[in-house]
């Protein structure tokens, strides 16, 4: 059962102008299936100004009522990793969704926002919105809240959550500011959002940003505050150095759809709300509302790899097309997107595909200087390090001649790695990699072969004595992230390079006829006679070398050289440690946990901004 709620006191001006977008919708009302709700959607989507409020009402009443309050007509249907069914056979049945429900709970925003907003207070600025408005309407919001957090809570990012329980979480405050400033006729104000925060940006061209939310307990106060750490330069994983997703409108939508979260508890989702959000993902996709969207496209890869749409690109060309978009047009500053693909690689056992994903994001993640606001990155790739990559190197067959263990390239990945985090601990507030993480880096680079580790070149950077050079310059002055950049193309490593090797053929056909025959001394000494003891053979030809299966074996078994450039302090300390036959994993462990404090790489940070403490994460 839908949540009742009682309403405020509405003036007739309000009453009139809820009234005016429910009798657009009223025939679709009560709702009761996902196509339905697509039209809303739909319809909503077609103007140049899509209703927030009402989009994220229906979508918060359909999610919450399914994962937390259990209808009394039917149990949503769990989706769990062992789940075997159909999918197509299940029917889905939406509660009903009733529109004086709906329009109780929009009359009750609008008349809060109206009655607690005198616009007669704030200087007009040709039709925008002023930093001391933006700041009204947060702390609007924030004051009626509850006064609780609630850390890494799901379901309280919509507006249901926030008119029936007054809880929101960090993605919510922002996205309800700007629901409140499109209530106010100020349609400047938009969303922009990182991969862990959100704020707004306002005024001419998003010209103005101001903070709206919290990110952690104890940084409340920072509302309608300019964020210094925004600009590029700063190395601020929050703030994406500088290159949000800044939102029209549309986009909004798409970020109130990809917010929808399907869980039931931590080992199930409600299939009718997983379907309702692929469907919703699926339309902003035709429409062209998630092309500069890169954490909603890795959303929808995740939801077609649990249940493919037929005649839809499959689940690898989304992650694909994330990545793409994070490049385009955010100079590759999203970190997530490659650990989406590289999630994607793992949980169908290609592991090294896997390995180059992870190494790919830890490479962006270098650019960032590493604070205590990285909690949830450092989270992410800890469970990388800790668990995922000690366990595919654990499930690997040392007997297959071509296995991960085998391969010098897989080896590489895992250095690049380690490379981009050691690179985001330089400079950073706090220590990165402890003990523990030197525990299992030696753990990993272990159980790789001795000759992986001799067919591994590592190479110095070419400016190593200009450490402000081994990184490329992000800074983008243009801070309107939506004008499309040069498209990048990038190898899924681009410091490896193969070679294969550049010995004489004779040597080659020599070596490989040691394992048969034992040589001679004169010819070694002198180089006059056979080259072997008892056998008149003259030394094999180029030209038959192949026939031989002793020669087939050892070019099927051995994998080219492969060249690496490692660009942290730490690394490149112990590149001749890498890459010895024998590992001394008590020399690695001493210099991987030391820690690394070097070159400013970044623009220095203001001295009167004090250090920020903020832990927590937002579900953007």
């Amino acid at each position: 059962m839908l949540v009742c709620v009682r309403v405020s006191i509405v003036t007739p001006v309000c009453l009139a102008m809820s009234l005016k977008i429910f009798k657009e919708h009223a025939e679709l009302f009560p709702i009761r299936d996902i196509p339905t709700v697509v039209t809303v959607f739909r319809r909503e989507l077609d103007k140049k100004e899509p209703d927030l409020l009402l989009l994220s009402l229906v979508a918060g009443a359909i999610e919450n009522t399914m994962t937390c309050v259990r209808p009394s007509i039917e149990v949503p249907v769990a989706v769990t990793a062992e789940t075997t069914f159909d999918f197509d056979q299940v029917p889905l049945r939406l509660p009903d969704v009733e529109l004086h429900i709906i329009e109780a709970l929009y009359t009750k925003f609008y008349s809060v926002i109206k009655s607690s907003v005198d616009l007669l207070k704030f200087d007009e600025q040709d039709g925008h919105a002023s930093r001391e408005l933006v700041k009204r309407v947060s702390d609007v919001i924030w004051n009626t809240l509850t006064r609780s957090y609630y850390k890494d809570r799901a379901h309280l990012q919509s507006m249901y959550s926030y008119l029936t329980g007054s809880k929101l979480d960090c993605f919510g405050v922002a996205f309800a500011v700007v629901a409140a400033c499109q209530i106010l006729g100020y349609n400047d104000v938009h969303l922009a959002l990182s991969e862990d925060h959100a704020w707004v940006v306002f005024g001419p061209d998003g010209s103005e940003n101001a903070e709206v939310t919290w990110h952690g307990k104890g940084n409340e106060d920072k509302r309608g505050q300019k964020i210094k750490d925004s600009g590029p330069g700063h190395g601020s994983w929050l703030y994406v150095n500088g290159h949000p997703v800044i939102c029209n409108r549309h986009m909004e939508v798409s970020a109130l759809v990809s917010s929808i979260n399907p869980s039931i508890n931590q080992s199930s989702d409600a299939l009718e709300v997983a379907t309702l959000q692929k469907n919703l993902l699926w339309l902003l996709y035709d429409e062209g509302h998630l092309s500069k969207f890169p954490l909603a496209l890795g959303n929808l890869g995740d939801l077609e790899e649990l249940n493919a749409t037929p005649g839809r690109p499959p689940c690898t060309a989304l992650f694909e097309e994330a990545i793409s978009a994070a490049q385009m047009y955010y100079n590759d500053m999203f970190v997530y997107p490659y650990t989406y693909q590289g999630g994607y690689f793992y949980r169908h056992n290609l592991i090294k595909d896997a390995f180059a994903s992870w190494a790919n994001a830890s490479q962006v993640i270098s650019k960032y200087s590493f604070s205590k606001d990285d909690e949830e990155l450092y989270k992410e790739m800890m469970d990388i390090a800790y668990e995922l990559i000690p366990y595919s190197l654990k499930e690997m067959t040392c007997g297959k001649s071509r296995s991960i263990l085998n391969n010098p390239q897989c080896y590489a990945y895992v250095l690049l790695i380690y490379d981009g985090l050691c690179l985001w601990e330089e400079d950073g507030t706090t220590p990165v990699l402890h003990i523990k993480w030197a525990k299992h880096f030696i753990n990993s680079i272990s159980k790789f072969d001795d000759s992986v580790r001799t067919r591994l070149i590592i190479l110095e950077p070419k400016d190593s004595e200009n450490d402000s050079a081994l990184k490329q310059n992000y800074h983008d002055k243009n801070m309107n992230n939506n004008i499309p950049m040069s498209k990048i193309v990038l190898n899924p490593i681009p410091c490896i390079e193969e070679t294969k090797s550049e010995l004489h053929p004779g040597i080659e056909a020599l070596t490989a006829a040691c394992s048969e025959r034992i040589l001679n001394r004169e010819f070694l000494l002198q180089g006059g006679g056979e080259p072997f003891v008892g056998s008149s053979d003259s030394l094999p030809s180029p030209s038959t070398s192949p026939q031989s299966p002793i020669v087939e074996t050892t070019l099927k078994d051995e994998e080219p050289e492969t060249k690496i450039i490692l660009k942290s302090k730490k690394m490149r300390s112990m590149k001749d440690l890498l890459v010895a036959k024998k590992l001394n994993t008590q020399a690695i462990s001493l210099q991987m946990s030391a820690q690394s404090q070097g070159g400013k790489r970044h623009a220095p940070r203001d001295a009167t901004e004090p250090v920020s403490r903020r832990s927590r994460r937002s579900n953007n």
